[in-house]
């Protein structure tokens, strides 16, 4: 392992053990404001954080955006986001720290360093409830005649086994039966950029894509996140995901711990983001 290798994991590792907590609004809405609370301060650091306060029924919730310059102010922004919100009893390590953690990891690289097109990180709150904070920034961004290169969700990076499980058998025989890899899931409208965020993704880790005609309504397993409002409203959007239940057992238990996760491939799927990522 590089010094590099292990300082990157060291840094993940920080983040999971701050955001690895119950933190669902219902049942502990302390753990959520600390996580918010933390998830600001980390952010305020490299800008200014807008909090985007939103309100669905009795569900009330607040999304954080920061908006970070690209190279070039005239090209239309990526969208990249994470909920932060936790399943009810569980400590959601995978689900969805390690999305979180990532986002933070890369924010702090465009921040420092950053790429061609303007970049907005957006902690999406709410998501447990059926995606209601990203919901309400999609509707919005799309009342407003917004445009989005790509909206990107983090959704579960860090979890690998020995056995994966498919929505329908015959996915086995195109993507293996090792949870080794880390997918790629984009809409119709999307599916151009696959080949090369999935290339260049491929020099870290292994990756593969499922492009997702009909935004996804056939296959509803692959709508559980917060790309799926986006597809809704016409935008290019992506999950990118370690495919949750489909491989850990762990999902939305208080099982899913930090120790179950696989940092090396963790480690290596932050790294595969960040160069694929640039390219766009």
């Amino acid at each position: 392992m590089t010094e590099h290798t292990q300082t990157l994991q060291q840094r993940l590792l920080a983040h999971l053990n701050q955001l690895a907590r119950p933190r669902h609004a219902r049942w502990d809405a302390l753990g959520l404001m600390a996580v918010r609370a933390y998830l600001g301060e980390q952010l305020a650091i490299l800008g200014e954080v807008e909090m985007h306060h939103f309100s669905h029924g009795i569900d009330a919730g607040v999304n954080l955006v920061l908006k970070l310059p690209g190279q070039r102010a005239d090209l239309d922004p990526l969208l990249v986001g994470a909920h932060y919100d936790g399943p009810l009893h569980s400590i959601g390590a995978d689900d969805n720290a390690s999305g979180v953690a990532a986002l933070l990891e890369l924010a702090q690289r465009w921040s420092a360093n950053p790429p061609k097109r303007p970049i907005w990180i957006v902690c999406f709150d709410q998501e447990e409830w059926g995606m209601v904070g990203s919901s309400a920034l999609a509707a919005e961004l799309h009342q407003q005649g917004q445009r989005l290169k790509l909206m990107v969700s983090l959704e579960m990076l860090a979890y690998t086994s020995a056995q994966q499980n498919y929505p329908h058998q015959s996915m086995r025989a195109i993507y293996g039966d090792r949870g080794d890899f880390i997918a790629l899931v984009a809409n119709a409208s999307s599916a151009l950029m696959l080949p090369g965020l999935t290339r260049a993704m491929g020099n870290h880790v292994i990756a593969k894509a499922l492009p997702v005609p009909d935004s996804g309504r056939f296959l509803p397993d692959v709508r559980l996140s917060d790309h799926s409002p986006f597809w809704d409203l016409g935008y290019n959007a992506m999950m990118v995901t370690d495919t949750s239940f489909m491989r850990n057992p762990n999902y939305h238990e208080m099982s899913d711990t930090i120790d179950t996760l696989d940092l090396p491939f963790f480690a290596n799927v932050v790294e595969g983001l960040d160069q694929a990522l640039r390219t766009l």
